[in-house]
């Protein structure tokens, strides 16, 4: 065997012992290639006469031998090679940073596609966002309760930033709260009949009240048939509208714009431009006095017809109305949902939801608040007040069973669920979410508010701001 063919083989070997962990090599005397081969080969280990067996080389050894084949190809590759190497390296991070951009672009995309489906579905009046579900159980201990009214609360607003509530009271007084810090802002109190010079204000029981959608104007009308237009940031009298004759019992302003509808006692519903101060028209149709009004952006309001039995939508271009029918007592509250559906309460005891494209209910909740009275003369509790959280599936409702409760509105509208009663002692006249959705407000009084069948001596007049908690949702698969 000549030298190179001996340093071939003992480096072959040497390499197997290595990569087998061999350890027979350590006890072996090397010797020089001008000793023989003859020599070299006598000094072999017995135990290398066979080839060893293969075993599983540690994990450490490969990463070794990883790491130096590495560094060995780094040494021994071409200026050449090392810059196709790079420039693989280079497109590689390029293809990463691409993918990840393209990602990216597909998740705004999906939101803003989803964005614009939520938008034409609040264009049609269609849109039902699924929130109801995630509401927890509103705990008793945590709500605040605002006290600053003499008599029962009538009615509330609350202002488009969630900032502040107005209320107001058979006392004629209105108090702008804020919601922060539950304190007085403002007071309007009450006007004296037949006093000249006096500040502005109301003489009657204040029975509604409306606010614009961008919270300049605030609307208050009366049981004197007074409509009182105010400075919503200063409470500074602006405008006094007559025109009813008799009590104004709704009022709600269209979004986006500063024209003001109004109903009353009188069975009309009257249209108002607000910024400049004038009359616009009249309708009528109803058969009796009008309880309550809504509008969203539609040129369009809902009404309540209190004893007459029916819900009208009026379609102010076209000076026309539809009437529906289903509550079989008075219809004393209602409020648009969306543009395309809306709740409303009666003496009935009902609750009931609407489609503008149906004549009777989609739904029909009888004994909302349960039955009173002795057995076998039971009567269903009033719903004095309904409240729903737009283009959500939350609706809430009031009587004076001592609860105020919350319901989920099936797929379609065509199913009422109740979901929590929350403890509130008297007449819950009125109802009002805020526009996140984050606290439901309630006027509470000792009687209703259109009269004094019932007088509830331990409820307290006052503002109640019940929190709205969401349970957390659950992280997305994959994050």
């Amino acid at each position: 065997m000549g030298p190179f063919s001996l340093v071939s083989h003992i480096f072959f070997q040497f390499s197997v012992c290595v990569v087998t962990g061999h350890e027979g090599w350590q006890g072996w005397r090397w010797s020089s290639g001008r000793e023989g081969s003859e020599e070299a080969e006598s000094q072999w280990p017995e135990e290398w006469a066979e080839p060893p067996q293969t075993q599983p080389a540690p994990a450490h050894s490969l990463a070794l031998r990883r790491t130096e084949e590495e560094e060995e190809e780094e040494l021994e590759e071409t200026a050449q090679e090392k810059k196709l190497r790079l420039a693989k390296v280079y497109l590689e991070q390029l293809r990463q940073q691409e993918e990840e951009k393209a990602e990216a672009r597909e998740f705004e995309e999906d939101q803003v596609a989803g964005r614009l489906k939520e938008d034409v579905l609040e264009q049609r009046g269609r849109l039902q966002k699924s929130v109801a579900k995630e509401i927890q159980a509103p705990d008793p201990a945590d709500i605040r309760i605002l006290r600053g009214h003499q008599l029962s609360i009538t009615c509330l607003v609350v202002t488009p930033d969630d900032l502040a509530i107005f209320s107001a009271a058979k006392d004629c007084t209105i108090i702008k709260w804020s919601v922060e810090s539950g304190r007085k802002l403002h007071v309007i109190p009450r006007a004296k009949k037949g006093t000249e010079g006096q500040p502005p204000g109301h003489s009657t029981h204040v029975l509604c009240m409306a606010i614009s959608s961008d919270g300049k104007y605030l609307a208050s009308g009366d049981r004197s048939k007074l409509i009182l237009i105010w400075e919503a940031q200063s409470c500074q009298h602006l405008y006094t509208f007559t025109g009813h004759r008799d009590a104004v019992s709704g009022l709600a302003f269209r979004r986006g714009t500063h024209q003001l509808y109004s109903t009353s006692h009188d069975r009309s519903v009257k249209v108002w431009n607000v910024a400049e101060n004038s009359y616009v028209e009249t309708l009528f149709g109803h058969q009796d006095a009008v309880a309550a009004l809504d509008a969203l952006s539609r040129e369009c309001c809902v009404t309540a017809g209190g004893r007459d039995g029916t819900v009208r939508v009026w379609k102010i271009p076209e000076e026309s109305q539809l009437v529906f029918y289903g509550h079989q007592g008075s219809i004393d509250s209602i409020q648009l949902i969306n543009e395309e559906h809306m709740v409303s309460g009666a003496d009935d005891g009902s609750v009931a939801l609407w489609g503008l494209s149906k004549k009777r209910p989609l739904a029909l909740q009888r004994e909302a608040h349960g039955l009173r009275g002795e057995p076998g003369l039971e009567q269903p509790f009033w719903v004095s007040s309904v409240a729903a959280l737009l283009n959500t599936d939350l609706v809430a409702t009031g009587s004076h069973n001592n609860s105020v409760r919350l319901w989920q509105c099936g797929e379609g509208f065509r199913q009422l669920d109740l979901l929590y009663d929350i403890p509130l002692v008297g007449f819950v006249n009125s109802l009002k979410f805020s526009s996140a959705g984050d606290f439901l407000v309630a006027g509470v009084g000792q009687e209703h508010r259109l009269g004094r069948w019932w007088r509830i001596k331990e409820a307290r007049n006052s503002v109640c701001i019940i929190p709205l908690r969401r349970a957390p949702r659950p992280p997305a698969a994959g994050s």
